[in-house]
Parts: C-alpha cells; sequence; structure tokens
C-alpha cells in the first residue's frame, strides 16, 4: 500500500453559488456575512471570487433555470458558522432571504436552521452551543 492510499481527503475547500441575478446575489452575501467580492477578469463567463473568513469561492450566473416548485433540493449545501444565530436569521430575512427550515437544536452540538437566498439556493447557518437541546 502506498502512503497516499492512506490519506484522508480533505474537506471542502472551496464553494460556488449559482444566481440568477448577480448584483443582487452579491449584495446579499455582503450584507448577511459581510463577504467580500472581486471580479475576476479574463474569465469565460461573468465570474466573481470570494473572500470569507473561511473556505473562499466563487459566484457565478445559472447555466440552467431551477426546477419548478415544489421540488426537492438538488444541492451540496453549505452552512456558515454564526456567533448569534438569531442576529444573523434577521440579517437574512431583512436581505430578502426565506426560511426554509426554521431554527432547531442539534442536541449537545448547536443551532441550526436552513434558508433560500435570494436566488432561491438553500444554505444553512449554525450557532455552536454544547447546551442545545
Amino acid at each position: 500500500m502506498r502512503l497516499k492510499d492512506n490519506l484522508m481527503n480533505k474537506g471542502p475547500s472551496y464553494f460556488e453559488i449559482q444566481a440568477d441575478d448577480l448584483k443582487r446575489a452579491i449584495a446579499f452575501y455582503q450584507n448577511v456575512f459581510g463577504w467580500k467580492f472581486d471580479k475576476a477578469e479574463g474569465m469565460p463567463i461573468e465570474y466573481w471570487r470570494i473572500t470569507t473568513d473561511g473556505p473562499n469561492g466563487g459566484i457565478l450566473e445559472r447555466p440552467v433555470p431551477i426546477a419548478k416548485s415544489p421540488s426537492g433540493t438538488n444541492a451540496f449545501v453549505c452552512s456558515v458558522e454564526t456567533d448569534d444565530f438569531d442576529a444573523t436569521a434577521k440579517k437574512i430575512l431583512d436581505n430578502g432571504g426565506i426560511v426554509a427550515l426554521p431554527k432547531f437544536a442539534v442536541p449537545g452540538v448547536c443551532f441550526q436552521g436552513y434558508f433560500l437566498d435570494t436566488e432561491g439556493n438553500t444554505f444553512g447557518i449554525f450557532e455552536p452551543n454544547e447546551e442545545a437541546k
């Protein structure tokens, strides 16, 4: 067995968000999480790099329409850690987001909830809390 075979893959280190309206989506994530966006030049599509305090990512125009409602999520959903679930949830709602699954306790771990952004993408937020129940 080679040494490389014993190594586990690292966790996610980059993410991408698809949007119908890039300007609206960028404003949403800037206002809610304070992320920084920089336009990537020389790309075959309009693409913006996203800088966060965690993994960095990118945002691009959605290449195909999303499925008509009602439909289940067809995605790899990411959750963003926050120090204050309720304050972050308020920012999400104030900036056009929608609750997909209200705040709930993951016992002994955190408070978690899921939302839809202005583009219909599902994402989560969580507040670590060992006393969650």
